[in-house]
């Protein structure tokens, strides 16, 4: 029988902000549309996967976000111990993906070299280019490269049966997506590759990126990947929360993504 996974969306943080600020050209409606931060949870039969770390209460504070929850909070919530993780993957080095250095203390980590390559390189001599990145959590992946907790990959990847990374780009040039089979199908964790659901939905990228092309080929690449439209997951949309069932009782902000949806898009 095929491996399949147990996929969970843990929300920890959030930000208020206008429709305005998600979209390139901005939006005519420019309604409240905010954004909810996420880490995800891939649990096999005998491997557990995190992919993405998160930031802690001293970025909140320093970013003007609000922290809801730790992520080791929420990830022990549902049977995770951060300490007992061995695989950490990173969609890309940005502060709110890449953060909690010390949280995941036995993980190895799972990075694009070209991810590496650019928040190390030339590109973060420009403002607007290195204002998502965080000194602290770049310098932390170099001490984990030296200790020998890193694995580079290039473009597309296995890290297990079933669960592969590939590179899109566009956001951060080196972000990866994560393909992950399931019950269900299979599943396309995007993180970043699409901020929202209408971002990949109706083709209008997000305004922070290094590549508008690269963000554009991904919609298109995470659209292949999945099993239909309905299998790709954006990594910021509140409505992640309403589309799929809890994983517990009298939590709203924690859902399985490997279960059916529970509600239809508007």
């Amino acid at each position: 029988m095929d491996d399949t996974y147990e996929l969970y969306a843990v929300r920890y943080g959030h930000h208020d902000r206008n429709a305005a600020a998600n979209f390139i050209g901005g939006d005519p409606h420019d309604g409240p549309m905010p954004l909810d931060y996420f880490v995800w949870a891939i649990v096999g039969k005998t491997r557990t996967f995190v992919f993405d770390t998160g930031f802690d209460a001293k970025v909140a504070q320093k970013r003007q976000r609000h922290l809801l929850r730790p992520v080791g909070e929420g990830l022990k919530m549902i049977g995770i111990e951060p300490d007992k993780v061995e695989d950490v993957i990173l969609s890309h080095m940005h502060f709110d993906h890449a953060g909690n250095h010390d949280l995941f203390p036995n993980a190895r980590y799972h990075v694009q070299d070209v991810e590496m390559a650019y928040c190390t390189g030339r590109c973060m001599c420009h403002d607007y280019l290195r204002h998502p990145f965080a000194y602290e959590d770049v310098a932390s992946m170099v001490a984990k490269l030296f200790a020998g907790r890193v694995t580079f990959h290039d473009g597309v990847s296995e890290i297990a049966p079933n669960l592969t990374v590939h590179r899109v780009g566009g956001h951060s040039k080196g972000l990866q997506v994560v393909r992950v089979k399931t019950a269900r199908g299979w599943v396309v964790l995007g993180s970043d590759a699409s901020h929202f659901y209408a971002n990949f939905e109706q083709n209008r990228p997000f305004p922070v990126l290094e590549s508008a092309t690269d963000m554009l080929e991904g919609y298109a690449t995470m659209r292949k990947l999945a099993s239909s439209p309905k299998h790709v997951i954006p990594g910021h949309d509140p409505l992640v929360l309403t589309r799929y069932p809890a994983a517990l009782p009298g939590v709203d902000d924690i859902v399985r993504l490997d279960l059916n949806p529970i509600a239809e898009a508007p």
